[in-house]
């Protein structure tokens, strides 16, 4: 699925967490033998899953990756959670590239650098530059609800090219239907090495691909009652506007999406696993992401600020 001889020989600095799992010692083994050299952290069995709050590759977890990076003046860091099928991205100013940033990438990587084409499967929690991808390289765009249990067959079923999620989630064509995250960080070196340029560098040209920035976040919330009372709430209360944009449409495949004028949306659903409620955004406005979130959580009669 991919020569790994000019990742050895390109003389990279690569930072590795693998957050104290099964991610540990792939990479070292992988890219052994080259100018290329592979710093790991975290990188011994420990089920207590110190310096982080749990092995999610997301923030604050990753923060001592991030520092390490900089510290080793390494040009990208890869993150593999503990069961190593999700995948983190910081780039090399130690900055934390955003899941649905690296989507988008990753995306933009097959289609564009590798010449593939193919159907592309997303969560409906992801971002809508696979949507604009789509468009441009006119393969279809598929959207289904969160968690591979929906990706993986819609994969299978169109023969997809990538499919993945909001959680850090990505699967490829030639591979399992299911999140590889050592495979997608494979990927992001080999972007680095066929274009010659920095993470940094790679989110710039996709942000100019795609027409501009996007910009996400997330914020979970504990609620009291049970799920139906709550999405009544939720049904009395549809907006007009979020942080100021007008909503254009609300799609219930998988909780409660509200799309705004901007092209980008709001999403409110409850996590399968924990009693939480979770709120998403993407925006093409980076001033209105706490705005829309707020206004997420009135909606679902939560009423906090964060």
């Amino acid at each position: 699925m991919i020569d790994l001889q000019p990742i050895k020989d390109a003389g990279l600095t690569v930072m590795v967490d693998t957050m104290w799992g099964n991610g540990m010692g792939w990479f070292p083994r992988l890219l052994a033998g080259g100018k290329t050299r592979v710093i790991e952290i975290h990188n011994t069995r420990n089920p207590s899953f110190p310096e982080m709050k749990r092995p999610e590759p997301i923030q604050p977890n990753i923060d001592v990756g991030l520092k390490a990076t900089v510290d080793n003046k390494a040009d990208v860091l890869l993150i593999t959670d503990g069961d190593a099928d999700r995948c983190g991205i910081g780039d090399e100013n130690g900055e934390f590239i955003n899941q649905l940033r690296v989507f988008g990438l990753l995306a933009y990587y097959m289609l564009e650098v590798r010449g593939e084409r193919g159907d592309i499967v997303k969560t409906l929690s992801t971002t809508n530059m696979l949507n604009k991808l789509g468009e441009l390289y006119n393969v279809p765009v598929h959207e289904t609800g969160v968690g591979f249990k929906f990706v993986a067959p819609k994969m299978t079923e169109t023969n997809a090219l990538i499919g993945g999620e909001e959680s850090g989630g990505y699967a490829f064509r030639g591979n399992v239907p299911e999140r590889d995250g050592i495979l997608a960080g494979l990927y992001m070196l080999d972007f680095m090495v066929k274009t010659g340029k920095k993470p940094t560098e790679l989110l710039k040209d996709l942000f100019e691909k795609v027409g501009g920035e996007y910009f996400y976040d997330r914020i979970d919330s504990p609620f009291s009652g049970d799920h139906e009372s709550r999405k009544k709430i939720i049904r009395d209360n549809y907006p007009a506007t979020l942080g100021g944009l007008k909503v254009t449409e609300v799609v219930t495949v998988d909780g409660f999406q509200f799309k705004m004028e901007d092209g980008g949306w709001m999403l409110i659903r409850f996590s399968g696993t924990e009693p939480i409620l979770r709120v998403y955004t993407e925006t093409r406005h980076k001033d209105k992401v706490k705005a829309i979130l707020e206004d997420g959580l009135k909606v679902a009669g939560l009423n906090r600020s964060f």
